[in-house]
């Protein structure tokens, strides 16, 4: 690989064998040097999770989509994914970490549950610019490519002018045909919850099991949000930072005299 050029490195949570991921890879082709880490299952929902009471392989694995790609998969999470990367599988620090392109939304609460963005959030902390993209289809066959096209265009711009330090950010597109977006916002994130009821059910031999079922409600009406640009067919961007401090709430907690 030369060295001169960028180096990119390309996660998910949703499995290396995605359509999501495959698309995204071959929308960084053309930026820089890619390498790939990636679960080798599906991996939704795991956050920031990381595997401390169990080992982690990691093997070579063919994308069979360019001679230059070096892929491998991954038995832990997406942060695990990063972490391992960064620590032994990739010989210099990547330009740029991008995950997913992931299926289904990571807009609003969503965020913080997400493997997708997790894996971007860690490369944050990292210090390295990272980018996460979501598409709000979660069909597996989606139709990837408008989502590719604004993944290429908002990598080539963070590779040219950079992020702030310890800053991701947090993309999600439209679903449907790139003609039909009608452009890009950046917003903030929309304040929003998921309702969430468990289904008490028993299985053949009489033990009793509990499924997750819960719908989203969006409890923010303002139009700077990351959800208003997606109902308006809009692709979002909202800045993404780990630090969850409440600077609003210091002075008060001082005053508590505690």
């Amino acid at each position: 690989m030369s060295s001169t050029r960028k180096k990119i490195l390309v996660v998910n949570d949703d499995g290396i064998t995605a359509k999501g991921i495959r698309s995204l890879v071959k929308a960084m082709l053309p930026l820089g040097d890619v390498t790939v880490v990636a679960p080798d299952r599906p991996q939704s929902g795991m956050g920031h999770a990381v595997t401390i009471h169990g080992i982690i392989r990691a093997r070579a694995y063919d994308m069979q989509l360019d001679p230059s790609l070096v892929s491998y998969t991954c038995s832990g999470t997406p942060v695990d994914a990063v972490k391992l990367a960064l620590a032994h599988l990739m010989d210099d620090q990547p330009d740029l970490i991008v995950s997913g392109i992931n299926h289904g939304s990571n807009s609003s609460i969503n965020v913080i549950y997400s493997g997708t963005m997790s894996a971007a959030v860690e490369g944050a902390v990292e210090g390295i610019p990272s980018i996460g993209f979501s598409l709000l289809d979660w069909d597996a066959d989606a139709d990837f490519d408008a989502s590719a096209h604004y993944a290429s265009a908002i990598a080539q711009h963070v590779l040219e002018r950079g992020i702030p330090r310890n800053t991701c950010l947090n993309v999600n597109i439209p679903k449907g045909l790139q003609k039909d977006i009608r452009g890009v916002k950046i917003c903030r994130q929309a304040k929003a919850i998921w309702k969430e009821n468990f289904e008490k059910r028993t299985d053949p031999m009489g033990h009793d099991y509990f499924w997750m079922t819960g719908s989203f409600h969006n409890l923010d009406h303002g139009e700077d949000t990351d959800e208003f640009a997606l109902a308006h067919n809009y692709v979002s961007i909202v800045p993404v930072q780990h630090d969850l401090t409440a600077y609003h709430f210091i002075n008060e907690l001082n005053d508590w005299n505690l």
